[in-house]
């Protein structure tokens, strides 16, 4: 557990990193440009990069120790960071300022993946908990993770949009490199034995999808789970794509950036309720009731133009997200074998984000031509103009109280279905998570209980 909480530690650092970049560039992007198609196009290039690097990534952190694969994930990053700061340096303000500078769209790209290489980490720390954490407690080392990114959040968010007011990217870019340096420095001084992890397999050097879905489909309902949360992510592209451009339509971006460093608090609430009282007896009882609140609460809180409605109803919907994500995590590290388990969360960030680059890049476009419109001079005015509001913010706000309605009634929908009920006893049964005497041992039931339901 010390080599946990150190790993913890050197996360929130890392973190803080490449969430610095990631909301800089953001910010940047869309003050410069002042394009919401270019925004989208940002964010759906990072989402179709984090969906196609999962599988990669997980098949990396079960072959290679965890710790070794953070560092290398590090170094790269600072690599990037580096380079993206000379190109910054040296390219003329002017070249940032179109949406078809080619400047723009190579520096764009470099950064993202300086952040994409850090999900390595991700997926190494869920595994980590496995090996680190009694079982018992894992639901809690969960909330913990929660916790460290709610603290990271906290203070990029406020500093971040500071730092972009002030000096465009010269400092984002100049800090990251700097914590770049430090998290490598204590990373490679914390010990974690990983001799207690499963060796992997021969295939453990490929990506190796087939034998992953092997594994996935012998487990009555989590396939299904991995799909729903697919469809959530559809709908939170929407999110990833339009919050930036309707929060800079009410506020600064210097208020925009401290008001998300006061929500953030509700990411550390949230990871911290966790850590003290688990997520209960059924974990997927949890993440369901924790998206019956995000889902009812986006339906609302961009139902009248007021930044104060959106922080309470973003606020909210942050304490609640930890759970969400935690419950998932436990979940998986109980009922997947070991020796799978850096492919299986590798394979399950993948194709769950597969859906929010589809979002982003469609969303940008539909919202700037149909639904910014519709709320500007078409009927939209006439038909709800008089309580909802009119012009451009109130298009992008109609699409989040639609998003928020059809995510609670589809979540709805799957809190009755088969699956549900099917996982639940699985979890509540026991799980896989723990050593495996061999690998092909391990398999064996799985291939019998593929077998048994058909």
């Amino acid at each position: 557990m010390k080599s946990f909480y150190h790993l913890l530690g050197n996360t929130i650092i890392s973190t803080i990193t490449n969430f610095t970049v990631w909301f800089g560039l953001t910010f940047f992007v869309y003050l410069e440009t002042r394009s919401v198609f270019t925004s989208s196009l940002v964010a759906g290039i990072y989402l179709i990069s984090v969906a196609l690097s999962g599988f990669w990534f997980g098949s990396l952190v079960d072959r290679y120790k965890k710790k070794h694969c953070m560092l290398v994930s590090s170094v790269i990053s600072l690599a990037i960071y580096s380079l993206g700061f000379a190109i910054y340096l040296l390219a003329p303000s002017a070249a940032f300022k179109s949406p078809a500078s080619l400047t723009l769209w190579v520096f764009i790209p470099l950064l993202l993946l300086g952040v994409i290489v850090g999900n390595i980490r991700g997926i190494a720390m869920a595994t980590l908990v496995t090996i680190l954490v009694p079982e018992e407690r894992r639901d809690r080392a969960n909330g913990l993770l929660g916790t460290a990114s709610g603290i990271a959040f906290l203070i990029v968010s406020v500093i971040s949009g500071i730092l972009v007011g002030l000096a465009g990217m010269y400092w984002v870019l100049l800090l990251a490199i700097v914590m770049m340096v430090l998290t490598i420095i204590h990373l490679w001084l914390i010990p974690v034995g990983e001799a207690a992890s499963v060796p992997s397999e021969g295939k453990a050097s490929q990506i190796d999808i087939r034998g992953t879905l092997v594994v996935i489909r012998a487990i009555p309902g989590l396939l299904a789970l991995i799909a729903f949360s697919t469809f959530n992510n559809f709908l939170g592209g929407v999110f990833m794509s339009l919050m930036d451009p309707y929060g800079l339509s009410l506020v600064s971006v210097e208020v925009w950036g401290l008001l998300w460093g006061l929500l953030s608090l509700g990411f550390i609430i949230g990871g911290l309720a966790i850590a003290r009282w688990g997520l209960g007896r059924n974990p997927l009882r949890a993440m369901f009731s924790a998206n019956i609140v995000i889902w009812a609460i986006c339906s609302v809180m961009t139902i009248q133009p007021s930044i104060v409605l959106l922080m309470v109803g973003m606020f909210i919907y942050l304490c609640v997200v930890p759970y969400i994500e935690a419950a998932e995590h436990t979940i998986l590290q109980k009922v997947v074998p070991r020796e799978r388990q850096g492919r299986v969360f590798g394979f399950a960030q993948s194709v769950e984000q597969t859906a929010s680059p589809l979002t982003a890049l469609m969303i940008g476009p539909i919202a700037q031509f149909i639904f910014i419109p519709f709320m500007t001079t078409g009927r939209g005015v006439e038909l709800i103009g008089g309580w909802f509001g009119s012009g451009s913010d109130r298009g992008i706000a109609l699409v989040f109280t639609i998003t928020g309605i059809i995510g609670l009634g589809m979540t709805l929908l799957a809190l009755r279905s088969r699956f549900y009920r099917r996982l639940s006893q699985r979890y509540l049964s026991g799980g896989a998570g723990d050593p495996q005497p061999s690998p092909q041992a391990s398999h064996a039931p799985h291939l019998a209980s593929i077998e048994a339901e058909r």
